[in-house]
C-alpha cells in the first residue's frame, strides 16, 4: 500500500537533504518547493514552507530517517517504544545497536551491522567523532570505521545484488531487512557471550508490531531487551558505530563494482543509475546486470528503454 509521511525540518535540514538526495535529484517545477528527488520508489517533495513530503510504499521509514511525522496516510501505524520509554540514562548503558544501509539505493549491496558498545568504550567512540554517518564525508567513514572496528566486537553482513535478486521475490524490502537485523544480532550476541548487553536498540525502519510480526518466521529469534526509536544514533554511539561500519562497507563494495566494470557506479537510484545500468544492459546483457543491480527496482526498465535506444 502506497503511503504519504510529512515531516517539518528546518531550513539547514532542507539543504542537508537535498545535498544527501543529490543524485537522486528530479528536473520538476513543483511550485513553493526546493527539490523533488526519487529514491526507488519513493518520492521526496520538500517545500519551502520546511515541509517535506515522502509518497510511495515505504515513505515512513524513508521520512524517519529525517524527523517525526506530522501527517500519516494510507498505513497502518503501531506506536513503537518512544525516547522517553528507553531505560535511565540510555546513553551511558552498554548497548548492542544496529542499522543497515544500500536498501534505496539500486546499485550495490545491503549492508547491516550490529555493533557492541560496552559503557566503558562510549567516551572513547564520541571523542573519536563517532556519530551520524549522514554527517561524515565518504573519505571520514572509510576510515572511522577502520578504527571502530579495531575497537569495538560487530557483525556485518552484506548482500550481495546477485543474492538479493534471489531472496527478494521471497522476501519484501522490510522483511529482508527485519531478517538481516536479527542474524547479525544474533551471531553478535553469540561472539560477545557470556557477556549480555543491558538493552539491544535498533535504527527503526518499520514499526515494531511488524518488525516482531517478521521475526517469528525466523530461526534464530532475537526478542528481548529490545528498543526501536528513529535516529538511533541519536541515543547511542552504538548504533552510530553500526551505521558508520555499515555504510563504509557499502560505499568499498560500490567501489569495487566500479573496477569489475569500468566504470563510475552510482549510489542512489535517481536518473544516472539509469544510464550507467543501460551500458551494463549494452555490456553483457541481464545476465551481468543482475550481477550489480536490484532487479526489481523500476530502474531495470528505464534502462532497458535507454538500451533499446
Amino acid at each position: 500500500m502506497s503511503q504519504i509521511q510529512v515531516i517539518k525540518v528546518t531550513k539547514e535540514n532542507i539543504k542537508k537533504m537535498k545535498s544527501f538526495y543529490e543524485r537522486n535529484l528530479l528536473n520538476r517545477n513543483v511550485p513553493y518547493s526546493e527539490f523533488v528527488a526519487k529514491v526507488g520508489n519513493i518520492t521526496i517533495t520538500a517545500y519551502t514552507s520546511g515541509k517535506v513530503m515522502f509518497q510511495g510504499p515505504d515513505a515512513q521509514n524513508a521520512a524517519a530517517k529525517w524527523g517525526n511525522p506530522t501527517q500519516s496516510k494510507g498505513t497502518n501505524s503501531t506506536t513503537s517504544k518512544k525516547a522517553n520509554t528507553l531505560p535511565a540514562n540510555f546513553s551511558q548503558l552498554s548497548v548492542l545497536g544496529s542499522d543497515e544501509v544500500g536498501n534505496g539505493s539500486y546499485f550495490g549491496p545491503v549492508t547491516v551491522c550490529a555493533a557492541y558498545v560496552d559503557k566503558t568504550m562510549v567516551t572513547k567512540l564520541k571523542a573519536l567523532g563517532v556519530r551520524d554517518s549522514k554527517e561524515l564525508t565518504d573519505p571520514q567513514i572509510i576510515e572511522l570505521s577502520k578504527v571502530i572496528k579495531e575497537l569495538i566486537p560487530y557483525r556485518l553482513l552484506i548482500v550481495e545484488p546477485e543474492k538479493y535478486n534471489q531472496i527478494q521475490p521471497k522476501y519484501n524490502a522490510v522483511h529482508m531487512k527485519v531478517a538481516l537485523h536479527n542474524q547479525a544480532i544474533h551471531l553478535l550476541l553469540n561472539e560477545i557471550a557470556p557477556i549480555k548487553p543491558e538493552a539491544i536498540l535498533i535504527d527503526q525502519f518499520t514499526p515494531e508490531a511488524n518488525y516482531r510480526k517478521y521475526v517469528r518466521s525466523e530461526q534464530n529469534q532475537v526478542s528481548e531487551k529490545l528498543y526501536f526509536i528513529t535516529k538511533g544514533e541519536q541515543y547511542h554511539v552504538a548504533v552510530a558505530a553500526a551505521s558508520i561500519i555499515s555504510r563504509a562497507a557499502f560505499l568499498e563494495e560500490l567501489d569495487k563494482e566500479s573496477k569489475e566494470l569500468g566504470m563510475k557506479v552510482p549510489s542512489g537510484a535517481g536518473t544516472v543509475s539509469d544510464k550507467i545500468a543501460a551500458k551494463v544492459l549494452a555490456k553483457g546483457g541481464m545476465e551481468l546486470l543482475s550481477k550489480y543491480v536490484k532487479l526489481h527496482f523500476a530502474n531495470t526498465e528505464k534502462a532497458k528503454k535507454i538500451a533499446a535506444k
